[in-house]
């Protein structure tokens, strides 16, 4: 079977006329961002603000015509209401559950009450690691809880979290999450052999990430933590801009070089309007588990002092424990390898004060984005 093309996609768009305007969306320049990559089809429809909340069949409706298409495996159409020059651009309307605050867009997860993103400056600071201990110590802490890996590139969940196999679908359409330890989750890691690489551009990324938080039954949720790849890329533009995240963490380990890839990702999340809730500092310090001795090997404090020049809150820190590294190798984390140790519980304080912050206002809706 021969390749999809972008020639078929426009063709099968150009069959999708706009209710009011009686003209195809493709001559009328709605379609924007359009990516086909091996039978994965992704595009934006860009329609006026004020008619964005009525034209979700629309946005159906150009999905159903490329589905048609011979070879096609999936595909994205993400509505964005486009402001007039000049003003500010509306959040993103997609199809989903109602969100309170300014902007009156739409959540992309249905049933989710926060979300959550977990990002780093850099890779190497153990992003992954606190991601998945702070999911489980949420859940420890008696709320219900979901973990998205959004690192399309290195998904490292399943492992982590001691999960095989792959996600089912009630109708072919949306995909079940998987679970364990009593929360749901979802990663590319699920979908494609570990060792296969993903040689994915940026709109293709952008597409996986919006499937695997809108096409998957996630169900009633307090919080959807989302393990970013590290730096500032199309991911975590992605949920920046699409997503109404209700705030990130920002990992890093206390040297110099960390903590100023750091700064860039707290001040990216800071120009898209998404409260920087705080920072963790991983790999804080180490102690011998032989002789007892503290060795500071990467510094120590950098982190917090980081925070209080930036104007957000210090998390907590987090030692450098083989522990900590083998519970997550082996696919059990250490909020439930040992529930009850010291590292458990740095974990589940950090959770209890990210709820607190998240519960008592911190939430925002989808952030607006202003076109200067």
């Amino acid at each position: 079977m021969s390749a999809v093309t972008q020639e078929q996609v426009l063709a099968a768009l150009r069959q999708v006329q706009d209710p009011d305007r009686k003209t195809d969306i493709v001559t009328l320049g709605m379609i924007s961002g359009l990516a086909v990559r091996e039978g994965h089809v992704g595009f934006t429809l860009e329609v006026d603000p004020e008619r964005g909340p009525k034209l979700e069949p629309l946005r159906k409706a150009a999905e159903r015509a490329v589905e048609r298409i011979p070879g096609v495996l999936s595909v994205t159409a993400v509505m964005t209401a486009e402001a007039k020059r000049g003003a500010q651009r509306a959040a993103p309307h997609v199809h989903g559950q109602a969100q309170a605050g300014h902007g009156g867009g739409k959540a992309l997860v249905p049933g989710v009450k926060t979300i959550v993103a977990v990002a780093s400056g850099k890779g190497g600071v153990g992003k992954s690691t606190v991601a998945a201990n702070l999911a489980l110590a949420f859940a420890a802490n008696g709320l219900r809880v979901g973990l998205l890996d959004a690192d399309i590139y290195g998904p490292s969940m399943p492992r982590m979290l001691g999960i095989s196999g792959r996600p089912s679908s009630r109708d072919g359409r949306v995909l079940e999450p998987m679970e364990n330890y009593g929360i749901k989750a979802m990663s590319m890691g699920f979908l494609v052999p570990e060792d296969t690489p993903m040689i994915w551009r940026g709109p293709m990324v952008m597409s996986a990430i919006q499937q695997m938080l809108r096409d998957v039954a996630w169900g009633e949720l307090d919080v959807l933590v989302v393990d970013l790849p590290p730096g500032t890329g199309d991911a975590q533009l992605t949920m920046a801009q699409q997503v109404p995240l209700s705030g990130a963490v920002i990992v890093s380990t206390p040297q110099d070089i960390a903590l100023l890839d750091a700064r860039k990702g707290l001040n990216m999340f800071r120009k898209v309007d998404v409260p920087v809730l705080g920072i963790v500092e991983n790999m804080s310090y180490f102690l011998c588990p032989h002789c007892g001795e503290r060795s500071e090997i990467f510094s120590h404090g950098g982190a917090r002092r980081e925070a209080e020049k930036l104007g957000t809150d210090f998390l907590g820190e987090i030692p450098l424990d083989i522990a900590i590294r083998e519970t997550s190798d082996a696919g059990r984390p250490i909020v439930i390898a040992e529930p009850e140790g010291a590292h458990a519980k740095l974990f589940r304080a950090i959770a209890e004060r990210l709820w607190a912050k998240l519960a008592g206002g911190t939430r925002k809706a989808a952030p607006r984005i202003v076109i200067q």
